[in-house]
């Protein structure tokens, strides 16, 4: 069982920055991949960012060249480096971590980014 504590959303302006943590507690030999999905109201819950074990990354393409994400396996940390942030960025941000037994994710409880003047 893991669980996954989030931290680091909060109101930024057009153009600034913030930076997501997501620690997990617990230990799980079968997960292969962690990252963040974010959901508006109303819409879908997209891929942002996600961070495999070897280290390979791969980002939902709105957020290419903007965003980063990173992992401190010392710590059992990812995070999300958010840069040149956007109104339509605005969402809840989830993190995940993937397993290779489980049918579902596990999930944070998710944490609010609203970017607006």
């Amino acid at each position: 069982q893991v669980h996954l504590v989030e931290s680091g959303g909060g109101l930024v302006q057009p153009g600034g920055s913030l930076r997501l943590s997501c620690a997990a507690f617990g230990t799980d030999d079968s997960i292969n991949a962690m990252g963040w999905y974010r959901q508006a109201p109303g819409r879908q819950r997209d891929l942002v960012a996600a961070i495999l074990n070897n280290g390979i990354t791969n980002y939902g393409g709105d957020v290419k060249g903007r965003f980063t994400i990173s992992r401190d396996n010392a710590k059992n940390t990812i995070y999300l480096q958010m840069n040149s942030l956007k109104p339509e960025d605005t969402a809840t941000y989830f993190c995940y971590a993937d397993s290779i037994l489980l049918p579902d994710p596990y999930w944070g409880q998710g944490t609010l980014v609203t970017v607006s003047s």
